[in-house]
């Protein structure tokens, strides 16, 4: 074993859980005061060469720089497979080709640890470039599963290019998410593991509101919401369940309320929250909006059947097989309507159809949309004809080539602040 490599077996340890949430520089600042503790006289070059080495993800810094890899799966020594977005799983030509490589990779990830659990050797990983790793130890060694993160989150319009939804169901979305302001819906984002749920959610992020404060809250911190400044990202830890942080947001003043996966008793508080007047937008795994309901009733979230219509919305997406590739699609959108003999009565807006390859309208908007005509005092039409105009403005950015979710969400502010004007600009109306 070379110098150098005695001096990084050592920094390993001592550097364990330091690199979370610091640059470059700081790194750079961290192995240099570590290594002069018992290497003095160290050169400046083999400290910079020691810097490379443990700031690197090889050999998966390719896989991680990928936009397409969804997942990496590290099987110990075995084999790497990964969930690429447009291919689904493959088998990668290379691994980690011995235990000794392999520990000094896991040591490595160790640095950006967050948390430990020595009794069943779990380890959560926060990695540079924002991904999540989690560690986990086996007969074989270590088997490493990262959700990779992507640093360009797609927005809606990038969703609906990719066939996931229509400029119409889109404007759907606008719709429930703004409420004209004064009363945006309640939704739940519904699917398998996988499906997109997260993706989705955080596509509409784009249409909220400058002054809106918002409040994420995500047992693995997974939601982009840079585009917001009154933004709070909350994420469970040892000692806060997601219960906990539901519980607290209330305290916290929050206009609406992101749950990024509701599993458990969380969600009562989370229905009581929209009871008293707060806006909640969560995933929860489903496969069709009926099962969002079975599953809110039943254990472990028993939710209480009477207020589950406090619910507007409820969104299905799912990954469906064309020419044997995996694709992803919303397939239903149901509004909740009220409880007639014990059952909670849904009324589907769009259903997926094979033929089409989209979701297709099944009936007009009722319940939700005569809420707002109710409260604004303006003919159902009206919200209609908002819906199109909507679709309209989506289509013609991306036209435009305004695709990004910060792009999206510059016009939808200009919006907001001076609708006709916005339309001019957009050349979708004359002056």
């Amino acid at each position: 074993m070379s110098e150098i490599e005695v001096i990084e077996e050592i920094l390993l340890k001592k550097l364990e859980g330091k690199f979370v949430n610091v640059d470059d520089n700081e790194k750079l600042r961290l192995i240099r005061t570590a290594t002069k503790e018992f290497y003095p006289n160290i050169d400046d070059k083999d400290i910079k060469k020691i810097f490379e080495d443990l700031n690197t993800l090889d050999p998966i810094s390719k896989l991680v720089d990928d936009i397409n890899i969804e997942d990496i799966m590290i099987n110990n020594t075995r084999n790497i497979f990964v969930y690429d977005s447009k291919l689904g799983y493959k088998k990668m030509d290379f691994r980690i080709e011995s235990t000794d490589e392999l520990e000094k990779f896991v040591a490595k990830l160790k640095l950006y640890k967050t948390n430990e659990d020595a009794k069943s050797n779990i380890i959560d990983v926060h990695m540079p470039n924002g991904s999540r790793a989690n560690l986990i130890t086996s007969p074989r060694g270590y088997d490493i599963t990262i959700r990779n993160f992507k640093q360009v989150p797609y927005s809606i319009i990038d969703l609906i290019n990719m066939g996931e939804l229509t400029y119409k169901v889109a404007a759907r979305l606008w719709l429930y998410v703004d409420g004209f302001k004064v009363r945006p819906a309640n939704i739940l984002i519904g699917g398998m593991p996988g499906a997109g749920k997260t993706t989705l959610l955080n596509a509409m992020f784009s249409f909220f509101r400058p002054e809106q404060r918002i409040i994420t809250m995500e047992e693995t911190y997974e939601l982009n919401t840079e585009i917001h400044e009154n933004c709070i990202n909350l994420e469970t830890s040892e000692d806060l369940t997601l219960e906990d942080l539901v519980k607290n947001c209330l305290r916290m003043r929050p206009d609406t309320m992101v749950v990024g996966e509701v599993r458990g008793s969380e969600a009562n508080d989370m229905l009581t929250a929209m009871n008293i007047g707060k806006i909640v937008m969560g995933t929860i795994h489903a496969s069709t909006t009926r099962d969002i309901v079975n599953r809110l009733t039943h254990s472990p979230m028993d939710v209480p059947i009477d207020i589950v219509p406090i619910i507007d919305a409820l969104v299905i997406i799912s990954q469906v097989y064309k020419n044997n590739k995996p694709i992803r699609r919303i397939t239903q959108i149901s509004e909740i309507s009220g409880i007639e003999s014990g059952k909670v009565l849904l009324s589907d807006l769009y259903k997926f159809d094979f033929k089409t390859d989209q979701a297709s309208a099944m009936a007009p908007s009722i319940t939700y949309r005569d809420i707002l005509s109710n409260m604004l005092g303006i003919p159902p039409q009206y919200i209609l004809r908002e819906e199109e105009i909507r679709a309209a403005i989506l289509e013609r950015l991306n036209k435009l080539g305004k695709t990004t979710i910060s792009q999206i969400n510059e016009v939808v502010r200009q919006y907001y602040k001076d609708p006709k004007q916005t339309l001019i600009d957009l050349g979708l109306i004359n002056e």
